[in-house]
């Protein structure tokens, strides 16, 4: 049918172009992110093309959600400009007429949005969590970049080393310093290598110096040494639960704690709020020659931050024990749709406030 065709050609267009604007933006944002996360030593600098991988793929139900919202508002104020809209009222079809071609375009993304935020949002976060975890139990020698102070995976130690062979753990020039035990020490030698002793690992220092100093107290212990060891393996640490954001849906199911019940309500509620707002789209998108595009647009835009603000708010309160996991649901995203249909429904029928007290006053009467 034309009136479907056209409407679906037209979405098709320009939620390709939107889409494609908002996933660099979204990249770029990423990439700074990442970049920031890799020099403070959060992430390893060569892994941060996976781990934007792995981010980007978390948020890309947010950015498909956001893309097919504001495509539906911005197409929709093309036909209103355009008189196209208007041709299509005077023909017979009224708003509610759109929202038929409006689904049947918009449902393979609905379904990959509920897809990606139920599967592959946990997939991807528990993937960054493995990644970080990984880097951040590495050895202390493994952490030192060359002529760059590092402090050790505990806090305690801060490590300087000139390498020589990464493979070999061999480097000159270290320098150490430690607060253990109510003592400062700072250790320094010409050279030192790794040696394993009793399946630990320990760094062995040749010709150099350590200096200890009691806390509180003035005096110093200034000691020369040819050959000094010390622990650079780390405890393993048992293996931590995920968070709530790694962990997959059916196990959010089956262990409904406040924090899991949080994470599933926003999982679920963004999936919902992508049709949600396609029917806000069309209920609130009018014509306005004197603001043009720019005044649909930006209460999209407004619109959007609301509901996703409402949503990520459900989260932390259902989180903290503060309101019920399925009332909320009911409340925020039935309330919602039952707004924007009625909207819609005014809209269709060309109510007005003076009708509608009109018909309450003959009813009464």
């Amino acid at each position: 049918m034309l009136f479907h065709s056209s409407i679906r050609k037209e979405l098709a267009r320009s939620f390709g172009a939107t889409l494609i604007v908002l996933v660099t933006i979204v990249m770029t944002m990423m990439l700074i992110r990442t970049l920031g996360q890799a020099s403070s030593g959060s992430v390893n600098p060569t892994e941060i093309s996976l781990v934007m991988g792995y981010t980007m793929l978390g948020h890309l139900p947010t950015v498909l959600t956001m893309s097919l919202f504001i495509a539906s508002v911005g197409t929709l104020s093309r036909m209103y400009l355009e008189s196209e809209m208007v041709i299509w009222l005077v023909s017979g079809r009224g708003l509610r007429a759109l929202l038929k071609p409006m689904i049947r375009f918009a449902w393979p993304m609905l379904v990959t949005v509920s897809v990606l935020v139920l599967l592959v949002w946990p997939w991807s976060n528990q993937q960054i969590t493995e990644l970080k975890e990984r880097f951040e139990r590495r050895g202390d020698l493994e952490r030192v970049s060359p002529g760059q102070f590092q402090e050790s995976a505990n806090g305690l130690r801060v490590f300087f080393v000139d390498k020589e062979s990464v493979e070999n753990k061999q480097g000159k020039n270290v320098f150490i310093s430690s607060s253990e035990r109510g003592k400062q020490a700072m250790t320094s030698s010409k050279e030192g290598h790794v040696e394993i002793v009793n399946e630990e690992r320990f760094l062995m220092l040749s010709i150099g110096q350590r200096v200890e100093q009691t806390l509180g107290e003035t005096e110093l212990k200034v000691s020369e040494f040819k050959v000094y060891g010390t622990r650079i393996s780390q405890d393993v640490k048992a293996a931590e639960l995920a968070p709530p954001k790694a962990t997959n849906s059916l196990r959010l199911i089956q262990n409904p704690t406040p924090s899991n019940l949080g994470e599933l309500a926003w999982r679920i509620g963004l999936a919902i709020a992508a049709f949600n707002l396609l029917v806000i789209a069309l209920a609130i998108t009018s014509a306005n020659h004197r603001v043009g595009r720019g005044g649909n647009l930006a209460l999209a835009l407004f619109v959007f931050v609301v509901y996703y603000n409402f949503i990520n708010l459900g989260q932390s309160w259902i989180s903290a024990g503060k309101v019920q996991f399925l009332p909320y649901l009911i409340a925020l995203h039935g309330g919602v749709f039952a707004l924007a249909m009625s909207w819609l429904a005014v809209r269709h029928n060309n109510w007005s406030w003076r009708q509608l007290l009109g018909s309450r006053q003959e009813v009464s009467a």
